[in-house]
């Protein structure tokens, strides 16, 4: 079971690398962190839709309305400029981190499971 305290201080970053790819809707993002993960990570609609207002308000991210159906509308999150910028800061800061973690706990990064 994932530790959420982990995911906490990661999730700007992996919700920013998915809307990067492709933009995207708060359940379509669920499903492809849920994807990508390989299952491992779960995404709560309770921090989810907290995090994502958060990004457009401090301009990582932009919202607009899709229609999905009769009276039915979906709201499209995709990464600004300033999100990629910021994104491809915490990817470098991540590998630093993650790096130091594996060398004080010992692990190659091949090995982790």
């Amino acid at each position: 079971m994932m530790d959420s305290q982990l995911l906490s201080g990661a999730l700007e970053m992996l919700l920013l690398q998915v809307v990067s790819t492709q933009p995207s809707y708060g359940y379509r993002i669920t499903q492809e962190v849920v994807s990508r993960s390989k299952s491992y990570l779960e995404l709560k609609e309770g921090s989810l839709y907290p995090a994502l207002h958060r990004m457009e308000r401090d301009g990582l991210l932009e919202s607009y309305w899709v229609e999905a159906g009769p009276k039915r509308r979906r709201k499209y999150y995709r990464v600004t400029a300033k999100g990629l910028e910021v994104l491809e800061r915490k990817q470098t800061e991540w590998r630093r981190f993650s790096t130091a973690v594996n060398d004080v706990l010992g692990m190659a990064p091949n090995a982790m499971a």
